[in-house]
């Protein structure tokens, strides 16, 4: 399985950006797509996701009202939308790959099977 994510640049505070995640490879035919960030020095932290039915997307209370995920199973890609963009968000946005429809530990990264290579965000102030 592979993951290419794309979108990230350098913005300033009050943009948006849309991260895209596309995976090729897979053998499964439900899973769960998630983004997660990591800061320079920080550790990697959820962001969002996306079950396979795209129910009741799961959002990190920091970007909660800013960021919207969405997923199209058809082109096995999940988009990230990042509106009102803050110097907080900067980071590498990594893609991830659950294998399953379960909703459950959404938020936490060691239960994913797959990750992409990352796509850095800068935000400027």
């Amino acid at each position: 399985v592979q993951l290419q994510a794309s979108g990230g640049g350098l913005v300033q505070t009050g943009d948006s950006l849309r991260l895209s995640c596309t995976a090729s490879g897979l053998t499964f035919s439900t899973y769960v797509m998630g983004w997660f960030r990591q800061a320079p020095g920080k550790e990697r932290e959820f962001v969002a996701a996306s079950s396979w039915s795209g129910g009741i997307p799961n959002y990190a209370d920091s970007v909660k009202g800013r960021f919207t995920i969405s997923r199209d199973n058809a082109k096995n890609t999940v988009y990230l939308q990042m509106n009102s963009l803050k110097p907080e968000d900067t980071a590498v946005y990594y893609c991830a790959v659950k294998r399953g429809s379960s909703t459950l530990f959404l938020r936490t990264h060691n239960t994913y099977d797959y990750w992409g290579q990352g796509t850095l965000v800068t935000v400027s102030s």
